[in-house]
């Protein structure tokens, strides 16, 4: 307990300075490079099916109403023409819980196809790489701009 304890000093932030600072030590930055396949084919087929079915569900008539609809307001919920009340919320939590072993099962077995092709995040991922290859380009080109004025 006679060791001294080293004394560093630690810069403040001034408004009137701002400083730009990376999460990293490196200089660079990533560009991502575009590719094609079968297999970025069948990436890009699943999220744009599952896009449209977690978009499309809005639009989506059963029964002559909203096929996904959480009302609120009347404490029902219409699940594509099964409607649950609030004291069927025990059925509908086991039905959530038993998709989520599901999903948890299938994970188990093929992590690989959910993470890398039905993942949310994957899919939000990839759809915002597409949209910054439309609008600033091709990895050369978006590198150029990086080094531009």
């Amino acid at each position: 307990m006679s060791e001294i304890i080293p004394v560093r000093t630690v810069e403040t932030y001034e408004p009137a300075h701002p400083k730009k600072v990376k999460a990293t030590s490196s200089d660079h930055l990533i560009h991502t490079r575009s590719f094609t396949g079968v297999y970025r084919t069948l990436r890009v087929s699943g999220a744009a099916f599952l896009f449209l079915a977690f978009f499309g569900t809005v639009w989506l008539n059963w029964g002559g109403r909203q096929a996904v609809l959480w009302d609120l307001a009347e404490s029902k919920f219409h699940i594509f023409g099964a409607t649950f009340w609030p004291q069927d919320f025990i059925l509908l939590s086991a039905l959530l819980i038993i998709c989520a072993f599901g999903l948890f099962a299938i994970t188990v077995f093929a992590g690989r196809v959910w993470c890398g092709y039905t993942c949310p995040q994957s899919s939000f991922t990839w759809l915002f790489m597409w949209c910054e290859k439309v609008t600033e380009g091709e990895r050369n080109q978006r590198i150029k701009l990086q080094a531009a004025p």
